[in-house]
């Protein structure tokens, strides 16, 4: 029996610190080496460390991790994981929370599904709700005037002057 571990977080080391996942991970039990993290989108169904983990498995191993919405941002991924776990025949752990157990000579009862199924459903609301966030909050800012995006670069300002230039330059000519 391996005890794997599943951190994640939605951007980069920059912005998002996955350590404190990590370190609640080696608490519980869980190798360094056995920790299997990446920064994905929760929302992505095709995350290539998760996947790596789901081909790791044996019957009797444990996946462990610190909240379901780090493990997936949809409903339906969380339905599509649990029936993986029935099938690897394995334990998935939710740090401080639920355990649902289909190592062989157990199976999974229905109150540990719904309340998985609970959990899928409010990481996808919770999302939702910050996405819905982000878009009011652009669209007030570009209300008030302001400049979306990347910042234009010097290249990009210099070819604008340059060509505005050349126009002016030929109309000049042209006289």
């Amino acid at each position: 029996m391996v005890r794997y571990g599943y951190a994640r977080c939605s951007t980069n080391e920059t912005k998002q610190d996955i350590n404190r996942q990590r370190r609640e991970l080696e608490r519980a039990g869980v190798e360094k080496q056995d920790i299997f993290w990446e920064y994905q989108s929760g929302a992505k169904d095709d995350r290539e460390q998760l996947n790596i983990l789901f081909e790791k498995l044996k019957p009797g191993d444990e996946i462990i991790t610190t909240e379901v919405s780090r493990l997936t941002r949809s409903m339906k991924k969380m339905c599509d994981i649990m029936d993986e776990i029935k099938q690897k025949q394995v334990k998935l752990v939710i740090l401080n929370s639920v355990t649902m157990d289909c190592t062989p000579g157990h199976g999974s009862d229905p109150m540990t599904i719904a309340m998985l199924q609970i959990g899928g459903v409010f990481s996808q609301l919770e999302r939702s709700f910050a996405s819905e966030r982000t878009k009011s909050g652009l669209a007030n800012a570009r209300a008030k005037g302001k400049q979306i995006g990347r910042p234009k670069t010097a290249r990009l300002i210099y070819r604008k002057t340059l060509c505005a230039g050349i126009h002016c330059i030929r109309k000049a000519a042209s006289r």
